[in-house]
């Protein structure tokens, strides 16, 4: 059995910040795991140097499923995303050494490939609606078949998604949260216009998706929906805040346009009454969030029952490390849907080294054994840890509202 001898912690910032574990075996075999959780990254570094790693060392690193149950049940707190990032580190980490030790990639062990590669979609954005579009027509020229829009609302200084650098879009961006304002009534305006002219410009058969990013009520999100079923939406992105499930059966009521929600979900829990009453279309739940591999199955089974799909959450805030595994799971679950896909920086790519490739608007993960991979320790620790928490958004008048 390969023993577990080692487990250590790396944190880094090539540009923004990753948390990153690293498990290694009596024979030398190693894996690595993605713990990065947004603006809150220390949290579960510490969760795993305190209370998870000293409960690894001399265990059998083929036990996957046993290591999960012991760090899930044996916790007794249950579930939150500092406990399930950690969890999902582990996991992630211990089906790395099991590829590697079979001489297989990931997918390979998960029943092989479901298709030939994974569509994933790109994020189109400017302040202008012209600006979005001319954006999304270099998307279209790349191959890609699916592109997210969104733009600036006009009377607002800033727009959720609207990024400085187009390519490279981090909304974690100041030692201390930045205080955004929000409209809901000039949004609501502008949204049908872009995606109006996005037909207009870009034809109807490219994908087009939208992130609400929870600033809506049910009713408001209904009307959204119902005023872009012209233009066919692949989907609409966490139209209302999910702690209430049943929110989403209100906006059933008066729109036909797919929904998904689940990028801040961290077990099959937060979706099991979305998933079984058929309140969702995408299920965007991911491999770091919602307690690895291991778990992120379990949620897409259970959805798979219901016709709805995967749509794992895959910006920049994911270390190469997720990307990795959400491609092996992307790749291997019959209800795969789209996988979201951000360019890393340079930097970020340098510090991990990776086998996954992009090719007109598909990924794969590649054939490596394990995830293939990588953390470059020596190249990481050059780039030292840097507070950064994500904003925080105000109603007009100064109400405190939904980022």
């Amino acid at each position: 059995m390969p023993k577990i001898v080692n487990a250590r912690v790396i944190v880094t910032c090539p540009g923004r910040n990753f948390v990153t574990l690293k498990i290694e075996c009596d024979d030398g075999t190693t894996g690595v795991g993605d713990a990065t959780l947004n603006g809150r990254e220390l949290s579960v570094a510490s969760y795993l140097t305190e209370h998870v790693i000293p409960c690894l060392i001399g265990r059998d690193a083929h036990r996957i499923e046993d290591l999960w149950q012991y760090l899930y049940k044996g916790a007794y707190w249950r579930r939150g995303p500092v406990t399930m990032s950690a969890i999902a580190a582990v996991d992630t980490a211990l089906w790395d050494i099991k590829g590697k030790l079979a001489g297989l990639p990931v997918y390979q062990l998960l029943g092989g490939a479901s298709r030939d590669a994974v569509m994933v979609y790109g994020h189109a954005n400017g302040t202008t609606i012209e600006d979005t579009i001319e954006t999304a027509k270099t998307y279209q020229a790349e191959g890609y078949k699916a592109i997210r829009l969104q733009c600036g609302v006009p009377g607002m200084a800033s727009t959720y998604g609207v990024s400085k650098d187009r390519n490279f879009y981090e909304p974690a961006d100041s030692d201390l949260p930045t205080e955004n304002l929000w409209s809901t009534e000039k949004y609501l305006r502008v949204v049908p216009e872009l995606f109006k002219a996005a037909r207009a410009a870009l034809g109807w058969d490219v994908h087009l998706l939208h992130d609400i990013h929870h600033r809506l009520t049910p009713i408001e999100a209904g009307r959204l929906g119902k005023d872009l079923e012209p233009y066919r939406p692949f989907w609409l992105e966490d139209a209302t805040p999910a702690e209430n499930q049943d929110a989403f059966r209100l906006i059933r009521q008066h729109t036909t346009t797919p929904l998904a929600v689940g990028e801040i979900f961290n077990s099959i829990w937060d979706g099991k009454h979305l998933i079984e009453n058929q309140l969702i279309d995408y299920i965007r739940a991911t491999v770091v969030h919602a307690g690895g591999i291991t778990h992120l199955r379990r949620i897409a089974a259970l959805a798979d029952l219901y016709q709805i799909r995967t749509g794992c959450h895959g910006a920049t805030d994911l270390s190469p490390v997720c990307m990795a595994a959400a491609l092996h799971f992307d790749l291997s679950v019959p209800n795969f849907g789209v996988q979201e896909y951000m360019r890393h920086t340079p930097e970020t790519d340098a510090v991990f080294p990776h086998e996954y490739s992009f090719d007109r608007g598909m990924m794969h993960p590649g054939d490596a054994p394990g995830l293939g991979v990588d953390i470059d320790e020596e190249l990481a620790k050059g780039y030292e840890y840097r507070r950064a928490f994500l904003p925080v958004n105000r109603l007009e008048d100064g109400t405190m509202y939904n980022w």
